[in-house]
């Protein structure tokens, strides 16, 4: 029984992407700690986790089942739980609509404008990206980087009670990361993307554009998390360190362009991942530090 349990556990945690929901929750964790909210308690904070990771896992969990077909065809994903028959669509859709309410519910008893930048973000990543222009456009991963704004965006909005210009930076540098990560990860698997049918800029523009892409919007992205930064009042010493982290990884970037290989690529990947952790803990600690 319990053996069991635990299979079904391990299945639910493929299921919602648990490295991605993690990053995304972070960045939801760093907006509300960027307002320095004064009545913010541990039921609050706990409340606002909670709710951002039902509702974020829940939204992956859609992702996942209507992707299923084209998850089947592709190398890296064809093991994934849906695709392998691990978990049937009855249950996954279950899963995934038991999250999501819950999610929204508890969200919406934290805040109303919180709950509705949290849905935004699922009907946005959903609807808009996956359903409509996954399949159709490369440019659908705009949309998939407005969607990937929303967390830090509701955690922020959690925190001052409005949208404000702060945490629209947030949203941006968020936004602007996405390609990066993105597009790095559609050239490694150019192979399987084209096996799926799905267009992406590399196919459309070619990779020695699009690196070129990849290193403009490191760039875009580190100047709006720095003018986030310096707009909370951080210290010189957190902005700093920001930069640093930036320039790190737009050296990466630029090694790719200037000599290009899967190994490059894929380092770009892994580095732009860190950046994004990095920055994140950095205006964290920065925020609570003030």
């Amino acid at each position: 029984m319990i053996q069991k349990l635990k299979i079904k556990l391990r299945i639910y945690w493929q299921l919602i992407k648990s490295l991605q929901t993690i990053l995304l929750l972070l960045t939801g964790i760093t907006g509300f700690f960027s307002s320095r909210c004064p009545y913010t308690s541990w039921e609050l904070t706990l409340g606002m986790m909670l709710s951002l990771f039902l509702a974020i896992s829940g939204t992956t969990v859609y992702n996942m089942i209507w992707d299923r077909d084209i998850d089947a065809v592709m190398d890296r994903t064809k093991q994934r739980p849906l695709p392998a028959n691990k978990i049937s669509v009855k249950e996954a859709v279950i899963l995934g609509t038991t999250l999501n309410v819950l999610g929204l519910g508890l969200a919406y008893y934290l805040s109303p404008l919180y709950a509705l930048v949290i849905f935004a973000g699922l009907f946005i990543d959903f609807v808009i990206y996956t359903i409509w222009l996954k399949r159709t456009s490369a440019w659908s991963i705009v949309w998939g980087g407005i969607s990937g704004g929303m967390p830090i965006l509701a955690g922020r909005v959690l925190g001052v009670g409005e949208i404000d210009l702060i945490g629209l930076l947030l949203a941006s540098s968020v936004l602007f990361w996405i390609p990066t990560h993105i597009m790095t990860f559609n050239m490694r698997h150019f192979d399987d993307y084209n096996k799926a049918e799905i267009p992406t800029f590399a196919s459309k523009y070619g990779f020695k554009n699009v690196r070129l892409i990849i290193a403009l919007s490191t760039i875009t992205s580190a100047i709006a998390f720095a003018v986030g930064a310096f707009s909370l009042g951080l210290s010189w010493g957190f902005v700093r360190l920001l930069l640093i982290f930036a320039f790190i990884a737009l050296g990466f970037a630029f090694y790719s362009i200037l000599y290009p290989s899967d190994k490059s690529n894929f380092q770009v990947f892994k580095v732009a991942s860190l950046y994004m952790a990095s920055a994140m803990l950095i205006i964290i600690v920065g925020s609570i530090y003030y």
